[in-house]
């Protein structure tokens, strides 16, 4: 009876840590994978809003794979040449922020739980051929 008692007592700790840690690291494979198809996507598109709204789809696309939902992102894409960003030779980097929630924790949206911010950067080229 100890015995079970103390197993089940010091098991639920660690296997909580280890679910925790396994959504922290899936989260992270789902930012970068979400960066690199987003500034790939965005370069290919023929003008910047048309580049933006398809850069944001991948994101979300990207994500949902990995079982994150939109609300928990943000995404951020930036040009060197800050002007035209679909001119040739320009650089754009887009940046995907997640935030990785505490899991089963009932209400953690409301109070703020989160197992960890998570962010990756992509660049990209554009071609002079499209």
């Amino acid at each position: 009876m100890e015995f079970t008692f103390l197993g089940l007592l010091l098991m639920v700790p660690v296997v909580y840590f280890i679910i925790t840690v396994g959504q922290i690291q899936g989260g992270s494979f789902a930012v970068v994978g979400a960066a690199d198809q987003a500034a790939k996507v965005f370069v290919a598109q023929p003008d910047a809003p048309s580049g933006r709204a398809a850069a944001e789809q991948a994101t979300l696309v990207a994500l949902a794979d990995y079982g994150h939902t939109a609300g928990n992102a943000n995404v951020e894409i930036h040009c060197d040449s800050g002007g035209d960003c679909t001119a040739a030779g320009s650089a754009v980097t887009v940046t995907v922020r997640l935030t990785v929630p505490l899991p089963f924790v009932p209400f953690g949206e409301a109070l703020r739980l989160d197992a960890g911010q998570l962010s990756a950067s992509a660049t990209q080229v554009v071609g002079r051929f499209r």
